[in-house]
């Protein structure tokens, strides 16, 4: 069971969380109150980009789409670099990597001399559609973590939130940054090009990863990427993390009746979620955002890429990832199921749980599973 301390910031969250999904829903916002949309809130923690390897990656932010508000956090692990550039560091008169404590003028800029290449990690942010950033706190932690554990570049989105831009906004936006990783492949001496991907970034080992939301996001993207083939080269989405998906069953599971009330993100609170997200009357357990078995869905499940499903103990939603990741082995897709007893939907992401000995075993198990199939020379599938 978890502790006190998770049990009352649960009841704190829950009211909070509630009380704003209803005001909206009571009073609806103007469609032209804000056109870019936004991609946080401003009560919610975030912290600045880091350009220099003072905690063992490098972060930066980029606007992808200059109509909106659609920004992309990349984390470049200090694995990159060269094993003698780690040791000693060269200055930059030199023509090598620099670093600094706080100077952006001294910010890491690739070279010739370090030019490791390193899997792409495209990651999806939870909270319910509404909340949550791709450079808050808990989002920028969690990606470090994995980012190091994976020896991996993490792409983190920073896709547009309801009620000011609703479904299928978030869903554009991830197919927007991955058709984005696309040109940038393919323009690796353009005017345009990311320097840190051009230099480090091996588009053909790239992984999907997302959290409650965020991984039915990660979802829609895999099924694209499955349409796409080879029009999407030379990016290729070998593996995909789905951590506790925000899956809806089209008739409520054991675990929704008997959880419906849990912690943090019970029943109540996700349906009105749902409410906010979805266009007026669209709402429904057969909706393809929310349900994975939803009719014209998409591509045959035979041909997803492998696919790794995290549950909480005490998640209400967890029987829908857990269905959706059998239907996937009974057509021969690799997709384990790793469930986290004592653990609460986002138990490895929100920022209070971060630091937990479960959150920490929780990356840790999934970068043992993805390496399997972003180590060089171990591509165990293709589509």
């Amino acid at each position: 069971m978890p502790s006190a301390s998770v049990i009352l910031h649960s009841v704190i969250f829950k009211l909070r969380l509630k009380n704003r999904l209803q005001s909206w829903i009571q009073t609806p916002l103007d469609d032209s109150s804000n056109e870019q949309g936004v991609t946080s809130r401003p009560d919610e923690s975030v912290c600045a980009p880091n350009p220099s390897f003072t905690d063992g990656v490098v972060t930066k932010d980029i606007r992808i789409d200059p109509s909106t508000v659609l920004t992309v956090r990349i984390f470049l692990p200090e694995s990159a670099l060269s094993p003698t550039e780690q040791r000693e560091p060269k200055s930059k008169a030199e023509g090598s990597s620099t670093r600094s404590e706080n100077n952006d003028d001294h910010a890491y800029t690739p070279s010739a001399q370090n030019c490791r290449k390193l899997p792409i990690m495209l990651q999806f942010h939870g909270g319910c559609w509404v909340s949550g950033s791709n450079d808050s706190v808990a989002n920028d932690t969690f990606c470090q973590r994995i980012s190091k554990l994976c020896d991996a570049i993490v792409v983190a989105v920073g896709y547009r939130l309801a009620p000011e831009s609703k479904y299928p906004a978030a869903f554009e936006d991830g197919l927007k940054v991955l058709k984005w990783l696309v040109k940038q492949s393919n323009n690796s001496t353009g005017s345009e090009v990311e320097p840190w991907l051009a230099a480090h970034a091996d588009p053909s080992r790239c992984v999907l990863l997302g959290a409650s939301c965020g991984a039915n996001i990660a979802d829609y993207i895999a099924r694209e990427a499955v349409e796409s083939g080879e029009h999407l080269k030379p990016v290729k989405v070998v593996a995909q993390v789905l951590m506790y998906p925000f899956f809806l069953a089209s008739v409520p599971t054991e675990s929704e009746i008997r959880l419906a009330n849990t912690y943090f993100f019970d029943k109540t609170a996700c349906l009105l979620a749902w409410q906010v997200f979805l266009p007026n009357d669209e709402f429904s357990r057969e909706h393809p955002a929310a349900n994975p078995f939803a009719p014209d869905q998409g591509p045959p499940l035979k041909l997803m890429p492998p696919t790794l499903t995290v549950v909480a103990e005490h998640d209400w939603m967890k029987d829908q990832g857990v269905a959706y990741s059998e239907a996937l082995r009974k057509v021969n897709v690799a997709a384990p199921v790793l469930e986290y007893k004592d653990t609460v939907h986002e138990f490895a992401t929100l920022e209070m749980l971060l630091n937990t000995p479960l959150a920490e075993a929780c990356a840790e198990d999934i970068a043992i599973w993805v390496k399997k199939y972003i180590s060089v020379g171990c591509h165990e599938f293709s589509y």
